[in-house]
């Protein structure tokens, strides 16, 4: 007997969260590093740098991770309201719905009995009608209950892992311009490190995903950091 080769398929599903980490983690990166590299242009105090750096992430984490609650909140209520607007015309208009998931069904190939079955199936049960023509139709998966919450948490989390990297070299006893230039290389690792581990859950060669990161991650920074020591020097 010839061997069954068993295929096993792997299919990322985390998106959402992945999507939350890298909201945070970039912004945590690059706003932190700026703000850092603006002051050490403008205080000579290596602390001021580090409490100025800490202060800004610990409000940055919660006005991003808010701002992700919100967000979620937002789409669960969406979804809510179209998910009423559904039952209703599902009441009032049930042969304008049928047809709906006729067309449905008769993108997919369906044709004649079969067709006519699968309709049948589907209307036949109103609560599964009215979920089919939420994905279907309207193209919108139901939010987990504690998605709100979780987005939030991943969402701050991310932006404090991500900000206290460019603060590390400014704890060291070293000149401010050498905790600069070293919080400016070590910033650039990391957001190549995030782009490659990034690209390794969504599927983004290698190689591209660490150099878009490092490119747009670089970019936010620089002007950041370019903005910030204008006004440093306007103000001085």
């Amino acid at each position: 007997m010839g061997r069954v080769a068993l295929h096993v398929e792997r299919h990322f599903t985390g998106s959402e969260t992945v999507r939350d980490v890298v909201i945070g983690m970039s912004d945590g990166l690059t706003v932190p590093f700026a703000l850092a590299a603006g002051l050490a242009g403008a205080v000579h105090d290596h602390w001021l740098i580090v409490i100025g750096g800490l202060a800004e992430i610990a409000a940055g984490s919660i006005a991003m991770g808010m701002g992700g609650f919100l967000a979620a909140k937002s789409d669960a209520d969406s979804y809510r309201a179209e998910m009423a607007r559904e039952n209703r015309e599902i009441e009032e208009f049930p042969d304008v719905e049928r047809q709906e998931v006729a067309d449905v069904f008769a993108g997919y190939g369906l044709r004649g009995p079969a067709l006519q079955e699968a309709v049948q199936a589907i209307a036949s049960d109103k609560a599964a009608w009215v979920h089919f023509m939420m994905r279907e139709e309207l193209g919108l998966e139901e939010p987990h209950p504690g998605r709100a919450l979780r987005s939030s948490l991943t969402i701050g989390g991310a932006y404090v892992a991500g900000g206290i990297i460019p603060l590390i070299p400014y704890f060291a006893s070293i000149s401010i311009s050498q905790a600069l230039l070293l919080s400016a290389i070590v910033t650039l690792i990391a957001l190549a490190v995030f782009g490659w581990v990034k690209s390794r859950f969504t599927g983004v060669p290698a190689a591209r995903g660490a150099g878009q990161t490092v490119l747009v991650g670089g970019l936010a920074a620089g002007v950041a950091y370019l903005i910030a020591r204008i006004i440093s020097g306007v103000g001085g």
